[in-house]
């Protein structure tokens, strides 16, 4: 009988894990299962581009199926595992709940955004980590504009025609510089919007921005942001969240029907479910080999797990697509060593570096000890993307010519229907009631 490995999670760690495994084994002496709760991978560095409607959605959504045609797909939520017992615990749209059993389990389940206890914040403010938060927060800045052009007091005008960001790490600049881009691009459709102006405000509680690059180019970024009209407000924090406004720790009220979260992210919460052991941030530790320590037959890789970091002696390593990349795949040769193939070798990737795309056709970029800023940190930014976009050439030629033609036309201000999809906004009723 072929040993049953089962791969947690449909993101990069997963995915990888699972290509390499069907390259490096005999079809006959594996089976592979991947379980995942959707049948894409999000190629999440793209996620505010496709937000801001520079790259088309469904061009950074790598189909599970094309890319793994002699595994088994297995669309499921994970709610528990009995690691003794080697059984995987699933709920299927279609089928409920039903168990899968392994002879080896890699666990690549990804992260959520990270919500912290203020009040009003999980009602109201909206999420930006999978393909259909970036959607809905697009409609719903578009709609904020439609609702700030027939809006009769001054006041409310204004309150409709601010946007407030919480989070100033990359996934927060990047989003707020394509959605302010996007308003800006179709603002003139818009003649009283135009008239009052827009305010773009970008929430940070650490001393500056961007840590995860250096900090002349962090300095760029704020520069540049602020050149564009966007505030950039570090060491403060949200205390609270109204239903029209969002309150700072400063003191400050900002009176506003919008709060995008991107301040973090957190290991799933079905890890926790896993009868695995967790640190204090929900990663469950593994050795260098990936291994987890007194589990035999057990992997994690990703941002789920807390994998040294060899780079930094004492941390795990960072939560980023490029690690998780590199994980799976290594994981998929240490699994197969255990099969008769190969040799275990530890994790020993350092970080290449970030890069940032800041629109307008400026980024920073940090790449092997060299920092580059403006065009030529752009240009460097969309090559990398489009080397490192699962799939084949055909999806990153779909890219190019996304990039080519938002070159070329004005993006595009109509409203994608996704917004019953989204937590309410501030201020607004549900959906169902409007």
């Amino acid at each position: 009988m072929p040993e049953r490995v089962v791969i947690v999670g449909g993101g990069f760690g997963g995915l990888y894990a699972a290509r390499r495994l069907l390259k490096a084994m005999p079809p006959q002496s594996v089976k592979i299962t991947l379980v995942s709760n959707r049948n894409f991978l999000l190629y999440a560095p793209l996620l505010p581009a496709a937000a801001g409607g520079t790259v088309e959605p469904r061009h950074v959504a790598v189909p599970l199926r094309d890319r793994l045609r002699d595994a088994e797909l297995h669309l499921g939520e994970v709610k528990g595992a009995d690691p003794a017992k080697r059984e995987l615990r699933v709920h299927s749209e279609h089928f409920g709940d039903h168990t899968i059993t392994y002879d080896r389990l890699v666990v690549a389940l990804g992260s959520v955004s990270r919500m912290l206890p203020i009040d009003g914040l999980e009602e109201r403010a909206i999420g930006f980590k999978t393909l259909g938060d970036a959607l809905a927060l697009r409609d719903h800045v578009i709609d904020c504009l439609e609702a700030a052009e027939v809006a009769e007091d001054d006041d409310q005008r204004r309150a409709w025609l601010t946007f407030v960001f919480t989070g100033g790490g990359y996934t927060g600049i990047e989003g707020i510089a394509e959605l302010e881009d996007l308003a800006s691009d179709i603002l003139d459709l818009y003649p009283r919007c135009a008239e009052s102006g827009m305010r773009w405000v970008v929430v940070e509680s650490e001393e500056r921005i961007m840590r995860e690059v250096p900090a002349t180019l962090a300095e760029f970024t704020r520069r540049e942001l602020t050149r564009r009209g966007i505030e950039v407000r570090t060491g403060v924090r949200v205390d609270g969240v109204g239903k029209t406004d969002v309150h700072l720790s400063d003191g400050t009220t900002i009176a506003t029907h919008t709060l995008a979260w991107t301040a973090g992210i957190t290991a799933a919460p079905a890890v926790a479910e896993l009868g695995l052991p967790t640190d204090d941030h929900g990663r469950i530790p593994t050795d260098a080999h990936m291994r987890v320590p007194g589990f035999d037959g057990v992997w994690a890789v990703g941002d789920a797990a807390a994998v040294p970091d060899p780079a930094n002696p004492g941390s795990p390593c960072p939560q980023t697509a490029q690690h998780a990349m590199r994980q799976g795949r290594l994981v998929a040769d240490n699994v197969a060593s255990t099969l008769g193939k190969g040799r275990s070798r530890p994790f020993k990737y350092k970080t290449m570096g970030m890069v940032v795309d800041l629109g307008h056709r400026q980024a920073v970029a940090a790449l092997l000890g060299v920092n580059l800023r403006g065009f030529p940190a752009f240009v460097v930014t969309r090559a990398y993307h489009l080397a490192a976009l699962p799939g084949w050439e055909g999806r990153r030629l779909r890219l190019a010519f996304d990039w080519a033609l938002d070159s070329v036309f004005r993006l595009d201000s109509a409203e994608l229907g996704v917004t019953d999809t989204r937590p309410t906004p501030l201020g607004a009723t549900s959906p169902t009631e409007r």
